[in-house]
C-alpha cells in the first residue's frame, strides 16, 4: 500500500497556452500511443534532473 501513495498524483499545475498548440501536442501523443500528461510530466522530471545535477 505504501507504493501506492508514493506513486499517488495530489497536485495540479494549470497552464494557459495556444489552442492550435495544445490540439496538435495532443493529437500527436495520441498518434505516438501516450498522453499529454504522460509526456508533461515526463519532460518535467527530465528537467528536474538535469538542473538538480549543475
Amino acid at each position: 500500500m505504501k507504493a501506492d501513495k508514493k506513486n499517488k498524483k495530489d497536485s495540479q499545475l494549470v497552464l494557459r497556452l495556444d489552442k492550435e498548440e495544445r490540439d496538435a501536442f495532443v493529437r500527436l501523443c495520441n498518434d505516438l500511443d501516450t498522453s499529454a500528461a504522460r509526456e508533461i510530466r515526463r519532460f518535467i522530471r527530465q528537467f528536474l534532473k538535469k538542473h538538480r545535477a549543475e
